[in-house]
């Protein structure tokens, strides 16, 4: 197979680099991870998103202790990225049929070794004002301009893969925002096999396997069925198909909705969930649609600050590191004897991430013992239409300034650099999600790569390995006074049993088991195999075979 009849894999966002803000978390990083994986292995793969000019809209904590709403502005030359132009030197750019308007995508092109990362842009000049901003900003709280995007990223994805000369075997949706790209591969092949909708529609299953990421409401997009008639009307126009054949295909059974995850699943011949117990519960919702189980893993290359060196003395070097940041950036002085503990992803309410703080007196009174003191580290962002998360972040806020006060930080900016000191960094890494709602959670898996320590419920990942001997597992009940009584009296205690060199003798054999569970079996290599095989793609897909 040469390259021009690659793997295409479609998603929303991807962490590709911390420069390069199209990323709002876990979604994005795990894509970010996948195509990394993809060009070690060689593979020939094609992947598509959106470029976003403002970055993802968040809000999070300042230094200054305010919550604010926070993004950046930046062109794609800004942050290396290559126009995708022709042998003239001409741009490439589609057509696709939005709304009552047809809208002009052009292309800017990110590159690793093998893999091809396309990010659609219709900031183009003769698009109408208000289409040029469709692409501004990701997961936009307008439900118009996210349906529009998703138009362009499904429909506009293809077209540009066509134009540019790929025609991919095989297509694998990163969760359903990319879903439209269905209808457009369906009138792909009815215009060029003169196949009927249904024939079609049955070729395309065959080829496309589809990721679902989450069980939670908020990340399974849902339409109104007039506004999804209203902007498909002219494309379905152009392509000879009535429009409610295609709004039909997402349509939420009694009721008045299109989902973009239903369409995905009504469509995919193949539908993964990321973990063990979340195929589990994605069958109690989902029933006519199982899911074959492949857990995520992570990018080791990326990841990975210990390599071959010994671990309990690069750790000390990769604390220290955190340490310095956290003084730099929170005023707070820090002994790096002392035992480290991290939170740090999404701020959302099923995370729990003020779990530890709910019996404050007791946290503070354990953290402050000058035996065997702690110190906890919090990062994080919250999605701008999120009050809850506001609220959250809003009341470790006013803790920090008060009972936390020298026992707790906060660091902003929150993303793929920050993230890697962290995970790195800390002694102990802490996951809280309520049991069922954390469809996998990879940032585990770095922080034990990396020696650090996990206490966690037992969700996601963590619901498929044996906690002991390489961290802590508590139950999803009582998880407050849980936590508590784990850290009073099996991790300080063993934490701070140390020999006459500083050394935990018993932690430091636990570092070595996290490790290597991490290297063994929650790699990105396994799990990209395990797709691999999956949809029969086989080693066939190495680029230039």
């Amino acid at each position: 197979m040469n390259e021009t009849r690659p793997i295409a894999y479609f998603c929303a966002e991807y962490a590709l680099d911390d420069n390069l803000h199209i990323y709002a978390g876990g979604l994005g990083v795990l894509a970010g991870d996948y195509v990394r994986e993809a060009g070690d292995q060689g593979l020939s793969l094609v992947a598509v998103g959106l470029y976003y000019g403002e970055g993802f809209i968040h809000k999070e904590l300042t230094n200054e202790g305010q919550v604010v709403d926070l993004h950046e502005t930046k062109s794609p030359e800004q942050v290396g990225l290559e126009a995708v132009k022709n042998e003239k030197n001409e741009w490439i750019e589609v057509k696709v049929p939005i709304g009552g308007r047809i809208v002009k995508v052009r292309a800017w092109l990110w590159s690793y070794k093998s893999v091809k990362v396309y990010l659609l842009d219709t900031k183009v000049e003769g698009n109408n004002e208000q289409d040029t901003h469709i692409t501004d900003a990701l997961y936009t709280v307008d439900k118009e301009t996210r349906f529009k995007q998703e138009m362009v990223l499904g429909i506009g994805g293809l077209r540009m893969l066509l134009m540019i000369g790929h025609h991919p075997l095989h297509y694998h949706l990163n969760e359903g925002h990319s879903a439209l790209l269905i209808f457009e591969l369906i009138h792909h092949e009815m215009e060029s096999r003169g196949m009927t909708f249904e024939e079609a529609r049955s070729l395309v299953r065959e080829r496309v396997l589809f990721t679902n990421h989450t069980l939670i409401a908020a990340g399974n997009d849902l339409f109104s069925n007039d506004l999804v008639a209203l902007q498909l009307a002219k494309y379905a126009q152009e392509i000879e198909i009535p429009v409610k054949q295609l709004v039909d295909l997402g349509l939420v059974q009694q009721s008045s909705s299109f989902s973009m995850t239903i369409l995905a699943m009504r469509a995919a011949g193949k539908i993964n969930a990321v973990s063990k117990l979340h195929a589990v519960r994605a069958k109690e919702i989902w029933a006519d649609h199982p899911m074959v189980p492949i857990t995520n893993g992570i990018h080791i290359p990326t990841w990975d600050k210990i390599g071959s060196s010994e671990i309990w003395t690069k750790h000390k070097e990769n604390k220290r590191e955190l340490i310095k940041l956290i003084e730099k950036q929170a005023g707070a002085v820090w002994d790096e004897k002392t035992i480290l503990l991290g939170w740090a992803r999404r701020i959302v309410n099923y995370k729990r991430p003020l779990a530890i703080l709910e019996r404050l007196k007791q946290f503070n009174e354990m953290a402050r013992d000058e035996n065997r003191p702690v110190r906890i580290v919090f990062a994080g962002i919250a999605h701008p239409a999120d009050e809850d998360g506001q609220e959250i972040l809003e009341e470790l806020q006013y803790r920090l300034n008060s009972d936390l006060k020298g026992i707790a930080v906060y660091l902003p900016h929150y993303g793929l650099e920050l993230a890697k000191v962290m995970t790195a960094g800390c002694d102990v890494w802490m996951n809280t999600p309520v049991v069922g709602f954390e469809a996998c959670g990879t940032s585990g898996m770095k922080a034990a790569l990396n020696g650090a320590l996990p206490l966690s419920t037992r969700d996601g990942w963590m619901a498929e390995i044996e906690m002991l001997g390489i961290g802590w597992g508590v139950p999803d009940n009582n998880l407050t006074e849980e936590i508590l009584e784990t850290l009073k009296n099996q991790i300080l205690p063993l934490y701070y049993d140390q020999n006459d060199l500083g050394i935990p003798g018993k932690w430091v054999e636990m570092m070595w088991g996290a490790r290597e569970l991490i290297l063994n079996e929650f790699s990105m290599k396994r799990a990209l195999s395990q797709y691999l095989e999956l949809m029969d793609w086989g080693r066939s897909t190495l680029a230039g075979s």
